[in-house]
């Protein structure tokens, strides 16, 4: 069977090491579905594609197999593992049993406990989303909008919790995403990341959990619809 068209992958930028940056690339196209649930990869056409060698590509698509995004097929590459709508719906919801009560707990700590200056500084990865969203650049709208959820999650203290949500978020897959990018329509979605932080800003505990919620409804809901 002949190898799928090359994806669109992001750059893989400046920090950390190859191994990592790749993983971290591989991830965000697994999540925008530019790597098609089935399809088998080679880690030097990948290799190829990032303009790195083959090395960095294979140890992170075995990164990647330990967190059962991808399985090894011999002398071939590597699968990408297709996720059903229970495995959707199932991963949705043990997010918003999680993402919901936490981004309440931010809010009820401000200002109390929490400045409202700590939340109001990740206004630039909010706005970032925006932009992404402008731009209709899909890569950079999904890691925008993972790095502001995990930075907000991370205000209530908990660093476990964060890699859980982390993990389930990887597993994810948006499917919509490009389609609703090429329509100029993420850009709603987008301004909800900054109504949401205002209102955990402002202490609002009912109407941060009302807007988490709606979020993820979005999620698995027009984000997750297959192209």
């Amino acid at each position: 069977m002949s190898e799928p068209p090359p994806p669109d992958l992001p750059p893989l930028g400046e920090r950390r090491n190859a191994r990592e940056r790749v993983a971290d690339a591989l991830r965000a196209a697994l999540v925008a579905g530019d790597l098609r649930p089935g399809s088998v990869y080679s880690a030097p056409a990948l290799a190829e594609r990032f303009g790195v060698s083959a090395t960095p590509v294979r140890e992170a698509m075995l990164d990647l197999a330990k967190e059962g995004l991808v399985t090894a097929v011999r002398n071939k590459g590597f699968r990408v593992t297709a996720l059903s709508d229970r495995d959707l719906d199932e991963i949705t919801q043990v997010r918003a049993l999680i993402e919901v009560p936490t981004v309440g707990r931010v809010a009820a700590a401000v200002p109390g406990v929490l400045p409202a200056a700590e939340v109001t500084a990740l206004r630039p990865l909010a706005e970032a989303i925006v932009d992404a969203a402008g731009r209709r650049d899909v890569l950079a709208y999904i890691a925008a909008d993972h790095d502001f959820h995990l930075a907000l999650l991370g205000l209530a203290g908990n660093a476990h919790l964060v890699g859980v949500v982390r993990d389930l978020r990887h597993r994810s897959r948006l499917y919509g995403v490009p389609s609703l990018a090429e329509r100029g329509e993420l850009l709603p979605s987008a301004a909800e990341h900054l109504e949401l932080l205002d209102t955990v800003a402002a202490g609002d505990v009912t109407g941060a959990e009302a807007l988490m919620r709606h979020h993820l409804r979005h999620v698995r809901g027009i984000w997750a619809a297959r192209r």
